[in-house]
């Protein structure tokens, strides 16, 4: 996406990484915004894209009053190169939480069963074959390099395979995200012991053959590839994810970032130990805590599988996997990690489990009490480590209390049905338009500016956006009295459009034959922006009244952006 990932909450971030971290902690001390690329499209560079950016397409405004839709060509200018630097900012922020996301799988992979024990295999062998600690560090060295560059090369190959454009259709598939939801259940299985995910026998005795044979670099490329393939078992399900969480923030340089932090993280171990012998002889030994880590990381891809399945009906417009669900799935998993940390469950590769160490029963109460901290959103409480994964508040059945003031258009005569609320569903506590034909000629009538939210159902921070800052009392006063809103989805794929608003899109390179596509290229012709979510303050004209922005996690900030856009209004 870690986790535009997975890790796409910092909280939630955080508390991965002490549940996975602590997870070989404990064990040691008894025996782991939707946007296409990088946000801007390649095919605007040229002379007719870039011309195509200031007009709007003649059937796609036709209600819109026509004296108003000329375009200000040096405010779209403006516009345009706003949205290329919030975009590009935006791209710089995804990758780094990828890379993060891959340097935590890459220290949660050493500490597998499959990989751990060879560190102290490995090292030696280079060692007794280089002849001096000298040499055997430089060998070390290349052979961390060689691991560094095979899974940055399958990382790439990832890219070519399917190219920005594939993976950002991917991550807003409900096919993709239905079964990678399967593919992560039976990563979680996998953990769990019920069996194992090997490479077939005749390629890994190959490289390992070559790996024997061959002498100088080549042996130690070899080798780095040997243990790529033996650890397959338990590394395919981290790098499976890893690669999943990549894909699906739909960056094109994502899945060789996640995929460089994954391989750093692993190799800096082995070169460590080569060059300080003191790192090594403080490892841990291995023993049955190894599967502990493994099975509390089957727990875990478990939990994210249940963010996969959440957006698979989203977009297919199921209805059924609520919130509720999901939160009732999550209270229960983390619940039975925490009983599998005193011992309570065990597995088939298990240690029998003498006692419960310290380290071991800190990490339950950590796992005891997330899982508690989400029993409030049952009833409707925000749950704010969850916003971005949790499917959105309005699938909720049941509000005690709906967050911030009742829905109010600041007038009495907003439409009592709206196009496509059917299929689309607002925000709580907000009236909100699907159509922007219909937004536009309302807008109008109330002389307002709007607000136009580029948004979309596998969006993770535009979920974010409406759970951590819309609710804020001022933020939601200001949108709901001073704009009229319209939330512009733009990966939605069941809402087809009239045959005379369906047109060729020159970025998109397909007829925008649904609202998904039409909003999509609506978006990248006229405001230069491929990246959800982008906020756009617009006057009756549709032009920005102030550059547009993506997610800013900060309500004053993003109140004084609407402010701005309020006081350029009424300006004019």
């Amino acid at each position: 996406m870690i986790l535009k990932n997975y890790l796409t909450s910092m909280k939630m971030l955080v508390i991965y990484l002490f549940l996975f971290l602590g997870s070989a902690t404990f064990a040691s001390a008894q025996e782991a915004d939707t946007s296409i690329d990088d946000l801007v499209f390649t095919e605007m560079g040229s002379e007719t894209d870039t011309a195509a950016v200031a007009p709007v397409k003649a059937d796609s405004l036709k209600n819109i009053d026509s004296a108003k839709s000329a375009v200000d060509t040096t405010k779209n200018a403006t516009a345009t190169t706003a949205g290329v630097s919030s975009n590009t900012s935006e791209a710089e922020k995804t990758l780094w939480e990828t890379f993060i996301a891959g340097l935590i799988g890459g220290f949660l992979a050493f500490l597998m069963p499959c990989i751990f024990p060879m560190v102290p295999l490995t090292i030696s062998y280079f060692t007794n074959r280089a002849g001096s600690k000298s040499k055997g560090v430089g060998q070390a060295l290349i052979y961390g390099l060689s691991i560094i560059v095979i899974y940055v090369a399958f990382g790439l190959l990832i890219t070519v395979i399917f190219g920005s454009a594939g993976l950002n259709a991917l991550s807003a598939s409900g096919l993709f995200n239905f079964l990678f939801f399967v593919l992560l259940v039976i990563f979680a299985v996998s953990f769990f012991g019920a069996f194992e995910i090997t490479l077939p026998s005749s390629i890994v005795n190959k490289i390992d053959s070559k790996a024997d044979n061959s002498k100088g670099l080549g042996g130690i490329f070899f080798m780095a590839a040997s243990l790529a393939l033996v650890s397959f078992s338990c590394t395919g399900p981290i790098i499976g994810t890893l690669l999943v969480q990549a894909s699906s923030k739909g960056e094109l340089l994502a899945p060789a970032i996640g995929m460089f932090g994954f391989a750093l993280a692993l190799a800096l171990p082995f070169t460590l130990s080569a060059i300080f012998p003191g790192f090594l002889s403080s490892m841990p030994k291995s023993g049955g805590w190894l599967n502990s880590v493994k099975v509390c990381l089957g727990f875990l891809e478990l939990a994210l599988a249940l963010k996969f399945l959440s957006s698979a009906d989203l977009a297919w417009h199921w209805e059924w996997f609520d919130r509720e669900i999901f939160l009732v799935l999550w209270i229960v998993i983390f619940t039975l990690m925490g009983m599998y940390l005193l011992g309570k469950l065990k597995f088939a590769h298990d240690s029998d489990l003498k006692y419960v160490s310290v380290p071991r029963l800190f990490f339950a109460i950590l796992s005891f009490s997330f899982a508690v901290y989400m029993v409030p959103g049952l009833w409707g409480a925000p749950v704010s480590v969850l916003s971005g994964l949790a499917p959105p508040m309005n699938t909720q059945d049941f509000i005690l209390n709906a967050h911030g003031p009742a829905a109010s258009s600041g007038s009495t005569d907003f439409p009592s049905k709206v196009k496509h609320s059917e299929s689309l569903k607002a925000p709580v506590g907000f009236n909100v338009f699907f159509d922007l034909d219909e937004g536009m000629a309302y807008a109008k009538k109330v002389n307002k500016p709007v607000l136009l939210d580029f948004t979309g159902h596998t969006c993770v921070n535009c979920r974010r956006m409406e759970d951590l800052v819309w609710i804020d009392q001022e933020v939601a006063r200001l949108i709901k009295e001073e704009y009229v809103l319209i939330q512009l989805y733009v990966d939605d794929r069941n809402i087809k459009m009239p045959a005379e608003k369906v047109h060729y899109s020159k970025i998109l390179k397909r007829n925008t034959d649904d609202i998904g596509y039409w909003n999509l290229d609506f978006q990248a012709t006229r405001y230069a922006s491929n990246a959800q979510p982008l906020y756009v303050l617009a006057g009756q004209d549709l032009n920005p009244l102030v550059a547009p922005q993506g997610a800013n996690f900060n309500a004053k900030e993003y109140a004084d952006y609407l402010r701005s856009g309020i006081a350029a209004y009424k300006a004019k």
